[in-house]
This record gives structure tokens, sequence and C-alpha cells, in this order.
């Protein structure tokens, strides 16, 4: 702590990312990367901008970006709304959507994210209690609140909620924003982007990190009614009017004109975890119903910290989270085939 500090910077508690481990010969499952590399024609279309150009800013408004979007989504471009990753999507939201003076509302079990943009940005918040199945019960929403976020698949557990019972969130709840973060939708659950048109106060926000296997180009979006666009052009425009560069557009772009790429590698990781999770099943582990790229699991006979750290010994790495509902799982990334088979070798061996 530096005596340069100011008393806001003393406070805050940052969000801790996922290892990014620097030793070679690792089975990597502790992220949720996309085991799959990126569509060839986003390489080609990132290798085409590698030109003279780069001396040019890109295009603040990405255009072409949005009406990709909107064209794949079946909304208008003024709905739709890009940002660098879509922690800086979501971090713009708490600042323009979320009210101050009512408690902004989440899951108890959750993304980390959300409490500490409450610190940042000075937003009260209550976390809400999952029920014992691990699952968001829609009535506990039902109440006064400065706006409501959940991830959708929920992370870390991977639980999906349906989009009929998000319908029935946002009618308790027309007054206040509802924002759903679909990171993993992807990997089996529905966008309640659908529902856009009919409900003002519904905010989706989605991520080409996952699915479209772009973590380390940077791109998310949201869609929504034009004015919470507005709001989050607004804020966005008042901190950094250049978020996503000419290689990141481009790669982007390129990402939503190759579907069947798409849906192939979609398809992949959907297979090995429904393949991984009978597997962990036989080993005597209990699995949560997941619907995105990952599972949450956990031993009745072996602690979940000694675990994680036992198939480090054997180089598989997964998430271990220390919050006391959850702190005997472990999420694990879903990987190839073949990943996931080392993990299940080593899993033999420890267990």
């Amino acid at each position: 702590m530096s005596k340069f500090w100011s008393p806001f910077v003393k406070e805050l508690v940052p969000y801790v990312p996922g290892e990014q481990p620097k030793l070679a010969k690792l089975v990597k499952l502790n992220t949720n990367e996309n085991p799959y590399g990126p569509s060839p024609k986003v390489i080609a279309a990132i290798q085409a901008e590698l030109n003279d150009t780069l001396r040019l800013y890109p295009d603040p408004n990405a255009d072409r970006l949005k009406q990709a979007i909107a064209g794949y989504h079946g909304v208008k471009a003024s709905q739709v709304f890009v940002g660098n990753g879509s922690d800086e999507v979501l971090a713009h939201a708490f600042h323009a959507l979320f009210q101050h003076g009512k408690p902004l509302l989440f899951p108890d079990i959750s993304y980390s994210f959300y409490p500490v943009y409450c610190g940042l940005y000075g937003i009260d918040f209550e976390a809400v209690p999952l029920d014992g199945q691990f699952q968001i019960r829609i009535e506990d929403y039902a109440r006064t609140n400065g706006g409501i976020i959940f991830p959708n698949p929920n992370a870390p557990t991977g639980c999906l909620l349906p989009l009929e019972a998000v319908e029935r969130m946002l009618q308790a709840s027309p007054d206040s924003v509802v924002l759903v973060d679909e990171a993993y939708v992807d990997f089996g659950g529905e966008s309640a982007i659908s529902l856009v048109n009919r409900y003002p106060n519904l905010l989706v926000a989605q991520t080409l990190s996952k699915s479209r296997s772009l973590a380390g180009l940077r791109v998310g979006f949201a869609v929504g009614h034009e004015d919470l666009i507005e709001a989050l052009e607004r804020v966005k425009n008042s901190f950094n009017s250049y978020p996503l560069d000419r290689l990141a557009l481009a790669g982007a772009v390129a990402s939503f004109e190759d579907q069947a790429y798409f849906e192939q590698t979609c398809n992949a990781v959907i297979h090995s975890r429904e393949k991984l999770v009978a597997e962990l099943r036989t080993l005597g582990f209990d699995v949560l119903p997941s619907a995105a790229n990952f599972i949450f699991a956990r031993h009745p006979q072996r602690d979940g910290a000694e675990l994680a750290a036992a198939l480090r010994e054997e180089g598989v790495i997964v998430r271990h989270f220390k919050q006391a509902r959850i702190n005997q799982f472990l999420r694990i990334s879903i990987g190839t085939d073949e990943q996931n088979q080392a993990l299940l070798d080593a899993l033999r061996l420890k267990l």
C-alpha cells in the first residue's frame, strides 16, 4: 500500500482471474477457454488487416461488427453495443444502468467480478442464496431492487435457468434493468436475446471468448432496447472511444461468417462434456447439470483443494474456489477428448 494511493483505491478488492501458468506440457482446464482454435476465416481476416492501415484508428462505432451481430441475432444494429471483452461491457452496464439507493441483486454463487464492480462504482448489493441444488429461485428476486444480474448458464456451477423463468423475472421487476450474462449460452442454453423486443428493461451480454474461440482477441457485446444501448454508448465514449482495435474488429466480424465451424466446435465441446460427466460419475463424483463449457464436480471422499493440488502434480490444472458453500467443488473446463482423458487418468491415480 502506497502513500500515493487514493482512499478509494485502498478499499478496492480486485477480481482475481484464473491462473495462466507458464509451465510447459500442462493440461490446462482452469479458465474455460475453448479447446479448439478460431475459425480459419478469422485467422485470414486478421492477417488481411495486417497492413499500412494499422496507422489509422479503428471505427469507433464498430459498425460492421454491430451489423454482423444484429444480423445473426435478428435485431437492429442500434440495439447492439460492443466492448473490449464482456467484462468491459458489464462494467459499463454497472456504471450506466444499475440504480443507487436500492440493492443490486445477484446469486451468492456467481461470477466473482460482480461484487468487484459494485465496489468500484459504489453500488449496494445483496447476494441472493442459490437453493440446495445450486439453482436460482425466481421468487427470491421478486422484490425491490436497483437491478438484477446473473450468468445464464451460471458460473461457476454451469446450471441453466430456462427462458420462461428469465421472462418471469423480467415481469416481476419492470422498473429495473435485468442483465443476463450469457458468456456460456452457446453450449446448451437458449439466449434471452429473443426477448429484448418485448422487455425494455432487458440487457443481454455475450462474449466471443468462449464459443467462438477468441479469448485472446477480447470482444464482447450486449443487446437490448435502444435506450439501454444509448446509456452504454454514453459511458463508453466518456471512457474510451476505441475499445476494439482493427484486428479485433476484423476477426470478430469473420467469426460470424463461419456458422458451420461455430456449430462444429460447439457440438464437439458439448459431446465431450457429456462423455466426461459420465466418466466422472463412474469415479464417484457428484456433478451438477451443466449447459456450459465446464462442469462443477466434487468427490464425497476427497477434499477439493487437496484434489486440485494432486491433479497439478500430474500436470492437470483445474479451478478451485475457497468460498464456503463450494469449497469442495472443482470447476473443470472441457478440453479435447485427449485432454479430458489425461484428467481422468490423473484422477484414477489420485483417488
